[in-house]
């Protein structure tokens, strides 16, 4: 008989909380609001043209999507989804395309969950 083992994802979304309070020290809480309001707004603009670029097969296009999705969620200290968006650049760079769907899928993932946590506290600010 054969056994099938359902796997749950269910990883931990990591935010440099101190990144975000250096951003509202500098800023001031309602200008920081704004400015991670616009960031989240091209985060997920750029989430979603990086998985655009995976479904079209666009190794080039994957490499520079991530890039630019890994810079913007450095800048907001949205650690999970800057490293995932260097992996996913990596295996596109290397033409791996059995680890780039499954990095992709975890970008995916670890993206609209960092979304989601980021914006969920901005939203009642």
């Amino acid at each position: 008989m054969t056994k099938i083992a359902f796997l749950a994802v269910d990883e931990t979304v990591r935010i440099d909380v101190q990144r975000l309070e250096q951003i509202v020290r500098e800023l001031g809480e309602a200008t920081a609001a704004q400015v991670v309001g616009s960031a989240l707004e091209q985060l997920a603009l750029a989430l979603r043209r990086t998985i655009a670029a995976v479904q079209q097969d666009d190794p080039g296009a994957v490499a520079a999507r991530a890039d630019q999705l890994s810079r913007l969620a450095w800048q907001v200290g949205l650690v999970s989804l800057a490293g995932v968006a260097v992996d996913v650049g990596a295996c596109a760079e290397r033409r791996d395309r059995t680890a780039l769907g499954s990095t992709a899928a975890r970008l995916e993932r670890i993206g609209n969950r960092s979304l989601t946590e980021l914006w969920d506290p901005i939203e009642g600010a």
